[in-house]
């Protein structure tokens, strides 16, 4: 099933500046996504996981419409057809109640660099324009009130982590965490100096279309861990039902470095440039606390045992992408369909705190509506 892993992908004058936009009094608020595939809504099409590789995956897959047809259109729109896989639930489709409009910018596979705008280094991609030159047209037709960033991951190659981690379980049988520790260590400073011009960059765009700095704002946030810790595996460390079954290829030390050490190092470096740029932080790192593939917490849904916001995990496991998987690799490690909604939440939730940082996490036992904050 998992022959295919090594494929993985992995999204003005002064015066100007301070006057407040003429079209801003008349246009529909606005809460704006923008950055890679962790906000985009890349595994909205699952409600959990499942074995089951026919029909309707039970009841897992969205986008099945009969037989063996499917139509990953009817989740991501035409954003399938790109690979920017916006989901009809990312996150700022799952809180509609934070403004009149839901615009998400996002893609799939986003670096930094894609964020930017073209007159600063920004760069294309998957055919659309940088998202700060889009966010520019937004701003010109809409009064936005919120931005909500996700972006560094793919900066820092965490897709080609996981890949080679996966590798490493699967066909080296070796550990991945040490040499790819010192990856992550050299690649950094660049990310995150990506990250911090992103921040600048969506504030040009902003000043330019004539929003004044107190009339909207940024939200950074950084990156759940789609694993659990060793001790939270409900598979056995060697064996094909962790990776066949399970989809969490994955040796307890690797698990445990990822959720333990990689995430938490990632959550931190993010931290510290939404301070230093002044910009509000949503911390996470534990948001899929036992929701995550294989935990023991949760289950997957079988032919008698349907998807559950309750029960099921919150992330897409790790899909082959052979003709006998289900999907495409990239939506593999990313929060699915419920997922989304819990992040979601916990926007909504942090739009009501005008200012400070917090941490979102769940409530075992409870969907979405379970989200709660906690100040860091």
């Amino acid at each position: 099933m998992f022959a295919a892993l090594l494929a993985l992908p992995l999204a003005a004058t002064g015066l100007i500046a301070v006057a407040a936009p003429a079209h801003a009094a008349t246009g529909p608020t606005a809460s704006v996504t923008m950055g890679d595939s962790y906000i985009s809504g890349e595994a909205g099409r699952w409600k959990g996981n499942s074995t089951t590789t026919s029909g309707s995956r039970a009841g897992t897959d969205r986008a099945w419409t009969s037989g063996s047809s499917y139509d990953p259109a009817r989740v991501y729109g035409s954003t399938a057809a790109s690979g920017c896989d916006r989901s009809d639930v990312a996150e700022v489709r799952s809180a509609p109640t934070i403004a009149q409009t839901q615009i998400n910018l996002a893609c799939s596979g986003a670096v930094s660099a894609n964020v930017f705008r073209a007159s600063n280094g920004g760069q294309s991609y998957k055919g659309e324009a940088p998202q700060a030159d889009q966010l520019a047209t937004v701003a010109a037709q809409n009064n936005v009130k919120l931005i909500t960033l996700s972006i560094g991951g793919n900066d820092l190659g965490f897709a080609d982590v996981i890949t080679t981690c996966v590798s490493d379980y699967l066909i080296w049988y070796s550990y991945c965490n040490d040499d790819q520790q010192q990856e992550i260590d050299a690649k950094m400073p660049a990310a995150m100096a990506g990250v911090g011009k992103s921040i600048d960059e969506i504030r040009a765009a902003m000043a330019a279309a004539g929003y004044s700095a107190g009339s909207y704002r940024i939200v950074l946030q950084s990156y759940p861990s789609p694993i659990p810790r060793s001790s939270e595996m409900r598979y056995r460390e060697s064996g094909w039902d962790r990776s066949d079954i399970g989809g969490c290829p994955f040796w307890d030390g690797d698990a445990d470095w990822a959720r333990d050490r990689l995430v938490p190092q990632i959550s931190n470096a993010l931290a510290g440039v939404a301070a230093a740029k002044g910009v509000q932080f949503m911390d996470l790192r534990d948001m899929l606390q036992g929701r995550e593939v294989c935990a023991k917490a949760s289950k997957q849904a079988t032919s008698s045992s349907a998807p559950s916001a309750t029960t099921s995990e919150w992330a897409r496991f790790v899909d082959g992408g052979l003709s006998a998987s289900q999907g495409v690799i990239q939506e593999s490690m990313h929060p699915n369909y419920y997922g989304q909604q819990a992040l979601g939440r916990c926007l909504t939730l942090l739009y009501a705190k005008p200012s400070g940082d917090y941490s979102c996490r769940n409530t075992a036992g409870q969907d979405a509506s379970g989200m709660y904050l906690t100040a860091k």
